[in-house]
């Protein structure tokens, strides 16, 4: 069966930036095949030169079964606040949620599934016009224990990362 998407971005002016995707389909065979409908809504704001926001949110719907009139449901917001102070630094602040109770994108084997709250904040330097290099915090807090600190259940998780990014 096939699946179909669409993808809109709507550029008032220079500083705003409005998307809206989709998918309907499924990602199982005819056989088992589930109906999924998806959609990501997301903004852009570049409020000022130095400091801008991203708001988003995605949800989507999968039957339970094959034929089924019953859905499982699962959905996302999202929020990036992104502050320039110079060309070569920036910082971000992201938090978002990821409800999927049923497992349908993340199955944690749980009583309350992935219900689960991020935070993140990072900061990038642009060594050259070419390469960046960034550092970033990140932290996740759920419902159930579903994460695993000095090898105990946790309901956190906390690390950090590096990267150093070269495009071409």
């Amino acid at each position: 069966m096939p699946a179909f998407g669409h993808q809109l971005t709507y550029k008032p002016n220079s500083k705003v930036t409005l998307n809206s995707s989709s998918f309907v389909g499924s990602d199982a065979p005819d056989s088992t095949r589930q109906m999924r409908y998806f959609h990501n809504f997301y903004g852009q704001f570049q409020i000022h030169e130095k400091f801008g926001l991203i708001i988003g949110f995605d949800i989507g719907a999968q039957q339970k079964s094959k034929g089924s009139s019953d859905y499982n449901t699962w959905y996302s917001p999202v929020l990036i606040a992104k502050y320039s102070p110079t060309d070569k630094i920036s910082i971000a602040a992201r938090g978002e949620y990821y409800s999927d109770a049923n497992g349908v994108i993340i199955s944690a084997g749980t009583i309350n599934g992935f219900q689960t709250f991020g935070y993140s904040l990072n900061l990038d330097y642009n060594i050259a016009q070419n390469v960046m290099w960034r550092i970033e915090g990140r932290g996740f807090t759920s419902k159930d224990k579903i994460f695993t600190i000095d090898n105990s259940p946790s309901t956190q998780n906390y690390f950090v990362t590096t990267a150093l990014a070269i495009s071409f």
